[in-house]
């Protein structure tokens, strides 16, 4: 965007990691698809200021009028003489000119881009494939050591003893000790920290550590009975969140009753690179490396945990080996943070992979009733639908990251006689953002509810979806159903919509909007005897406006796909007696290369500012899949992981 509005060659282009300084750079986060929306505007102005006043400097040193001054490929040229001055040259006496109003700047228009939009490689590509980006599990200091941390596999348990003393006889172990913590999730729960020369030393140390654990105030939840309680849950009125028109009149006079219940599972984020941070508390100041989503949150985390004030904390950030709304939550900076305080040495703090499963802030789990009715006209006449999520016992009235409904979402301003009810279970099991929270798993019911109902209603599934946006209730939670119909129409024109299949094989449209983000997705498939599951193609059409460098669009695209694809498939976390049953990759598998299906990713410009492509393109593919299972099998697919009903990606 700078480089754009600057007239800079991408060729000059460096991008460096700022210090972490509020004061200095605003906002410094990444997630909830907001980078670019949030930027956009900032970042043109920004160059606007510069390209401003390095005309002018460039006039003053010419003694030429500003607008016989232009910018090209890094330098200011004068019309009349062809002069050329660098931006180098001339930024000293640039800075010293006073700042143009902000309201005054020429933004360039669209038409004169020849950067934005086009495929641009990352700027940290050859430094990462050839091994030089650094990520947080590669921070190295002098005389650095290296550390693990035990917590109470159950939420809640805390250490009554442990055999520190044996551990420390161990190769390499330098120091082993209880800590307490705060006992808090998002802070550090209590537990037993190793300090060793080696990574290898810490993880062998961590197998002979022998805890016993004070479980009286432990979680003693199970999603075994949470299942076993669903239906009771789903029979009863929840709080009601919407409600329009006449349900029971509706339902009365129905001809037609279509009733279906949906269930998901807990996720886990699994990023490839586990927790990790590095810290040194030295000199009365307490440094932290950290891979950090927020990395402005880690210092009044670590104030908090240590005791230290926030001006003597200085938090390095490090390059993320997967987010995707895990490090949004800094706790593993907390731990860090606290064990460097009993050692002079900088130390390295890194999760083992069970312990990255079992202490994640997981994507929440729930249950769905929906409800429909048909006139005796074969109309839509009402929807009812009941949700339970879950809270925490704090605020029992609060949903979980991730969890609860939203009264706004698409369809329901658009439907008739409609109510929206939730149910909230309160829970100890830490839960957190999963990529496009919310939307992730309420996308898959809603979309595979309409298309239960356009089937009863013996209607085309496209058809049925352009009805919905033709109606004046459909705008409504930011959804434009012109940008909607427009995605719905292309996916559909693009994925073949409506030709012929063969026996065994099916094609299912999905749309939904989520992060600012308008996109309809079509998926074809094939279903053997055995109910194995090969896709043929996905074909997703998205709208988010302008596309500020295509390679990165289609890289956020094709990563969102397969996330959704590894959530259906296989992905699910249960627990019981407050924990966390699944341990590593063995038994919580994500998708390999081999199941990657081919993935065409298409855009429309529809004149708007660009907004961000991490997330929205996620939640249609869940209920495009499975409407195309329908389609080649008779069979709903109303569980996820859909290895719960037999089926599996080939």
């Amino acid at each position: 965007i700078l480089a754009e509005e600057l007239d800079v060659p991408w060729e000059k282009v460096e991008v460096a990691q700022s210090a972490i300084d509020r004061d200095k750079f605003g906002r410094q986060a990444a997630g909830g698809s907001r980078a670019t929306p949030a930027m956009w505007n900032p970042l043109r102005k920004a160059a606007a200021t510069a390209k401003v006043l390095l005309l002018a400097a460039a006039a003053e040193n010419w003694k030429a009028r500003p607008e016989d001054c232009f910018t090209e490929a890094g330098t200011v040229r004068n019309r009349t003489t062809g002069d050329r001055l660098t931006y180098g040259e001339l930024a000293m006496a640039a800075s010293r000119l006073p700042l143009p109003q902000p309201d005054s700047l020429p933004l360039k228009p669209r038409s004169a881009y020849a950067l934005l939009g086009k495929r641009i490689g990352g700027v940290d590509n050859r430094a990462i494939v050839t091994g030089q980006a650094l990520f947080g599990l590669d921070q190295d200091l002098p005389d650095m050591r290296h550390a693990v941390f035990m917590k109470c596999p159950h939420i809640g348990g805390k250490v009554v003893k442990a055999n520190v003393d044996e551990i420390l006889a161990l190769p390499g172990i330098e120091s082993a000790f209880v800590l307490e913590g705060n006992g808090q999730p998002e802070g550090v729960l209590p537990g037993v920290a190793i300090i060793g020369k080696t990574t290898w030393d810490c993880f062998q140390a961590l197998k002979q550590v022998e805890v016993e654990w004070d479980l009286s105030d432990a979680s003693s939840e199970s999603w075994t009975d949470y299942k076993a309680r669903s239906a009771e849950w789903l029979a009863a009125p929840g709080t009601v969140l919407r409600e329009s028109g006449d349900l029971a009149k509706a339902e009365a006079e129905a001809a037609t009753v279509i009733d279906s219940t949906y269930t998901f599972c807990f996720g886990s984020h699994a990023n490839m690179e586990p927790q990790n941070c590095t810290a040194w508390f030295h000199d009365d100041l307490m440094e932290i490396w950290a891979p950090s989503q927020t990395p402005q949150a880690v210092a009044p985390l670590v104030a908090n945990i240590c005791g230290i004030p926030q001006s003597r904390i200085r938090v390095h950030q490090k390059r993320i080996g997967g987010g995707f709304g895990r490090r949004l939550l800094n706790d593993y900076a907390a731990e860090a943070a606290l064990i460097a305080m009993r050692t002079g040495h900088p130390i390295k703090l890194v999760w083992t992979r069970e312990q990255d499963i079992a202490h994640d802030f997981l994507r929440a789990g729930g249950f769905h009733r929906i409800r429909a009715t048909l006139s005796p006209s074969g109309d839509l006449s009402s929807v009812l639908h009941r949700a339970v999520g879950f809270s925490t016992p704090a605020t029992p009235e609060k949903a979980v990251r991730g969890s609860g409904m939203n009264r706004d979402v698409f369809p329901y301003p658009a439907l008739p006689n409609c109510r929206v009810e939730e149910w909230l279970i309160p829970t100890r099991i830490p839960c957190g953002w999963w990529r496009a929270p919310g939307s992730c798993t309420l996308a898959w019911v809603t979309q595979s509810m309409l298309h239960e109902i356009s089937c009863a209603m013996g209607i085309d599934h496209l058809d049925f979806l352009l009805d919905l946006f033709r109606r004046p209730e459909a705008k409504a939670g930011g959804v434009d159903p012109d940008r909607a119909s427009a995605v719905i129409r292309r996916a559909a024109e693009i994925g073949n919509w409506g030709e012929p299949l063969s026996a065994g094989s099916g094609r299912g449209l999905a749309f939904y909007y989520s992060h600012a983000g308008h996109f309809a997705e079509v998926v074809d498939l094939r279903v053997d005897s055995s109910k194995r599951i090969t896709i043929d193609r996905v074909v997703v059409v998205g709208d988010v406006g302008l596309i500020v460098n295509l390679s990165g669009a289609e890289n956020q695209v094709e990563g969102s796909i397969i996330d959704a694809l590894t959530m259906i498939d296989s992905s699910e976390i249960t627990f019981e007696e407050g924990r966390i049953e699944q341990s590593n990759f063995h038994d919580y598998p994500l998708l390999r290369i081999g199941s990657t299906p081919p993935i065409e990713t298409h855009f429309i410009d529809s004149g708007h500012s660009p907004t961000g492509l991490g997330e929205p393109a996620l939640p249609p593919l869940a209920p495009a899949l499975c409407n195309a299972v329908f389609q080649a099998t008779g069979e709903r697919i109303r569980q996820l992981p859909i290895r719960h009903q037999g089926f599996s990606l080939a």
